[in-house]
């Protein structure tokens, strides 16, 4: 997108925020500490998703490796640009975020596919819920009929569109709500209980969260809903790179998705250690929510992608309508080069 089409406040938003996260991590990227380690950094978004980078942390995969990670808090709206200014070096993103970077002729890689699937649910206000008599086990046909007319939250292309497919699997048109964008999902949930919007969609654990919590009622997840499940959402995060960077440090990349498979494996035999690290960095989520967002997620055994696993989640992200038109992905953007083998 060019910046004449960007309005100025946002552009200087955007520019502000990464320029005081590069102010504050310039000393750390590509340095090495006292203790002998490289210092990288990776942008995470706060969701379960990111479960796998704390495991490869905490169970010390990334030190074996010689590294130490700095996490870094990105929005999606800032995740491609943190990249660019080299704020962080690798940047845990979703597919969508990806693919639009692609899109826009931005030069990112996916170097790992590091979880599969969409742990979302689309939770409605307590209100709304009451008003429409809609609770967990409501069909979701009914739920996405009650939506129509309603004013719904979405703090991302990725939630709207996920939103959309889900409206459109029941004969409702994504137009039907109207929508009020927000700047993250804790926005969504503080508009949610302010009654500014009856509902909205994001990813786990904080729907989950806001139900146990007895603000509101989870009345959509990929367990109800065909069209959200693994096989037909395909991958679910990718952890990319600056093509640039990779090509000039391809020993820390080599080492950086190399201890990620090792977590991801890890997970997939020690679900309790995996939940109490996620409770480290999840905090105040209750044990039963975090454990079913986790369930939510396959932990891959292997890290690689193929072509079959990209056109599952091509045709999923062209259904969520969010992808800058003419979207194409090709061998020059995805690569298992530095896997383990």
């Amino acid at each position: 997108m060019r910046n004449s089409l960007v309005p100025r406040r946002i552009r200087i938003g955007v520019l502000a925020a990464i320029a005081l996260l590069g102010a504050t991590l310039v000393t750390a990227c590509g340095s090495d500490d006292a203790d002998g380690l490289t210092k990288i950094s990776i942008g995470v978004g706060g969701s379960i998703f990111d479960t796998q980078l704390h495991v490869a942390d905490a169970k010390g995969f990334f030190r074996a490796a010689g590294l130490k990670v700095d996490f870094v808090s990105l929005t999606a709206s800032i995740g491609s640009a943190a990249l660019e200014s080299d704020s962080v070096q690798f940047y845990n993103d979703s597919p969508t975020g990806f693919l639009t970077a692609v899109g826009r002729k931005i030069p990112e890689i996916g170097v790992s596919m590091n979880a599969v699937g969409n742990p979302i649910g689309l939770i409605v206000s307590k209100r709304f819920a009451q008003a429409h008599h809609l609770t967990e086990q409501t069909p979701p046909a009914t739920v996405a009929k009650a939506l129509i007319g309603s004013t719904g939250g979405a703090s991302s292309s990725t939630t709207k569109g996920q939103a959309g497919i889900f409206l459109r699997a029941y004969g409702v048109s994504p137009t039907s709500p109207r929508w009020v964008m927000l700047p993250s999902p804790a926005a969504d949930k503080a508009a949610l209980n302010n009654n500014q919007i009856d509902w909205f969609v994001t990813s786990e654990p904080i729907p989950l969260a806001v139900q146990a919590a007895g603000d509101g009622v989870v009345v959509a997840t990929p367990e109800t809903v065909p069209a959200w499940s693994i096989p037909q959402t395909g991958y679910g995060q990718i952890v990319v790179a600056r093509q640039s960077y990779v090509q000039s440090h391809t020993d820390i990349t080599r080492k950086f998705v190399g201890a990620i498979e090792q977590a991801t494996k890890y997970m997939r035999g020690h679900e309790d250690e995996s939940l109490n690290i996620a409770k480290q960095t999840l905090t105040g989520i209750p044990d039963a929510v975090l454990l079913r967002s986790l369930r939510q997620v396959d932990w891959p055994q292997s890290t690689s992608m193929n072509d079959s696993g990209w056109k599952t989640t091509m045709a999923f992200l062209n259904a969520e309508g969010a992808l800058p038109k003419g979207t194409k992905l090709t061998h020059a953007h995805w690569t298992n080069e530095y896997l383990p083998h």
